[in-house]
């Protein structure tokens, strides 16, 4: 159990260092948006030679050329992990940044940014439809540790589900942290959830069948969501999408010390997010409301499709959600793409095997929201 205590304001001589550190990381992730850009158009041969013909495996997996080469390039410009100098100006401008460098515009029939209802307010959301009368609704939670992401950096992914998996996607810009702690941005997600529930066939989508769905962050988001649509028995989510949920704050697993450094996001990076979220409020890391597997009952919830990672922190954390909710009787489509990193769904435009990895889950995505879970 770990207690988060309230942030501490730093010396001016730290404060100094930071910001020449974060100028810095700043230069070197548009350097590395440059050559992310190349990526899809290197041959897999000219890749492998690239990288000396080296190869990275662990657990029994084999990484990813094309995303070996993508981490060897961050190396060389000195970055690791997500969380820019500590800064969350600079994190947050560094995955907008990375979103831009390889962003498709992936066409759909239509693109509306809107306003939904949020837990203290009105929040902005994007809806994405496709060429499909009365298709399936899913309420989507970006990712970014509940302290960056935005509707932004998830536009490509919601447009190739909504393309792909030929459903509508609500794409929800819910509140962060450090501004709006814990529990602020589940309260925006859950109340979001009821406003499409109630503005569904508006929207063209199937009432019926409305799911939500998210990855990392918003993973966790859409269980906490199921969860309290469950105990306030409202109508259920058709399906819950879990893409490399963080699912408990207070794991220890062997995947958050094997994958701690190297592979995108970090160890210090979750460490940063939590305390980022949770400092000041009181909440646990042991506690429900941000720890889903900790909670005690996870019977009578909505089917799941739940993704991880081989070379991800997170993957043994999913991997026991996946467990714990087949023994509740949840019925559970577990799928785990051992050869990619956390943040894949997002590397899809980058081709290689987190296009491929990405592909599938949204196939599966089509089958569960077409047969209705």
């Amino acid at each position: 159990m770990t207690h988060i205590a309230a942030d501490r304001p730093a010396n001016a001589a730290a404060h100094q260092s930071r910001r020449k550190a974060t100028l810095a990381e700043k230069v070197a992730n548009r350097v590395a948006g440059v050559t992310l850009r190349g990526l899809p158009h290197i041959p897999e041969p000219l890749k492998r030679l690239m990288l000396g013909r080296r190869t990275i495996t662990l657990d029994g997996n084999t990484l990813d050329t094309t995303l070996q080469l993508m981490l060897a390039g961050q190396h060389a410009l000195g970055l690791d992990g997500l969380v820019g100098g500590d800064d969350v100006v600079t994190a947050r401008e560094q995955l907008e940044t990375l979103a831009v460098s390889f962003k498709q515009h992936i066409p759909v029939s239509s693109v509306t940014d809107l306003t939904v209802t949020g837990g203290s307010g009105p929040i902005k959301a994007r809806h994405y439809a496709p060429d499909a009368p009365d298709a399936a609704l899913l309420v989507f939670f970006h990712g970014g540790g509940h302290a960056m992401g935005s509707i932004d950096t998830h536009d490509d992914l919601c447009r190739e589900m909504c393309s792909q998996a030929r459903i509508h996607v609500l794409s929800v810009d819910y509140r962060l942290a450090p501004e709006h702690k814990a529990p602020a941005g589940f309260e925006d997600a859950y109340a979001s959830y009821l406003w499409a529930l109630e503005h569904a066939a508006e929207l063209g989508a199937d009432p019926a069948r409305v799911a939500v769905g998210g990855d990392s962050a918003g993973g966790n988001l859409t269980a906490l969501v199921s969860l309290r649509a469950r105990d306030e028995k409202v109508q259920l989510p058709a399906l819950q999408l879990l893409i490399y949920p963080g699912i408990d704050a207070d794991a220890q697993t062997r995947s958050l010390t094997l994958f701690a450094n190297g592979f995108f996001l970090t160890r210090h990076d979750i460490d940063w997010f939590k305390a980022t979220h949770l400092a000041g409020t009181g909440i646990l890391t042991t506690d429900p409301r941000v720890s889903p597997l900790q909670h005690g009952d996870l019977s009578g919830l909505p089917p799941a499709l739940l993704v991880t990672a081989g070379f991800d922190p997170l993957r043994d954390e999913g991997r026991q959600y996946a467990e714990a909710l087949r023994a509740a009787g949840t019925p559970v489509d577990y799928r785990e793409y051992g050869t990619v990193v956390h943040g894949f769904a997002n590397f899809f435009p980058l081709g290689g095997d987190s296009a491929t990895a990405t592909a599938d889950f949204i196939s599966a995505l089509r089958a569960h929201l077409t047969r209705g879970g």
